[in-house]
């Protein structure tokens, strides 16, 4: 049975129909054409698939896609503003936190939820705000530096 259902996606509503089985991962990537959201595990334990729903960063592997409904959902197409990278994506290019780039997207996600509640956190809240992100090229310094980058210049834009 399909369900028609309605998401506000990086800031535009979208519509799709949908099998009560579907996770958002695959909608968010079949339906709209959202690549940043990779699939790593399926399980909602790499963090690959990390997206914004309503602020909070989920696994879309392990949302079903009709428990969206409704809802706000951010991926990483959606940071960017009038051609210019968010700060935290630029931060992670500054202090050479990509390597392969399979993580990355989940990474940033993680990280913009992280500073949209704590635009100052310590490293530690850092480290467990991204525990749920797994590198598998073990880039975490470069990581944990671009988020504390990305954090000093949110600060200083806030002044």
């Amino acid at each position: 049975m399909d369900l028609k259902i309605e998401l506000m996606i990086n800031g535009k509503i979208r519509v799709a129909e949908v099998k009560a089985s579907d996770r958002l991962i695959d909608t968010l990537r079949e339906n709209f054409g959202l690549v940043s959201v990779k699939e790593g595990c399926g399980a909602g334990e790499c963090g690959a698939c990390t997206v914004l729903m309503d602020g909070e960063a989920v696994c879309s592997c392990a949302v079903p896609t009709f428990q969206a409904d409704g809802h706000d959902i951010l991926t990483v197409e959606g940071l960017e503003e009038n051609g210019e990278l968010d700060v935290i994506q630029q931060s992670f290019i500054d202090c050479d936190a990509v390597q392969c780039g399979f993580c990355t997207p989940g990474m940033i996600m993680s990280a913009k939820a992280l500073l949209l509640k704590n635009p100052s956190p310590s490293r530690e809240e850092i480290r467990t705000a991204l525990a749920g992100n797994i590198c598998r090229c073990t880039g975490y310094t470069q990581i944990l530096d671009a988020v504390e980058t990305a954090a000093k210049r949110i600060g200083r834009c806030h002044r």
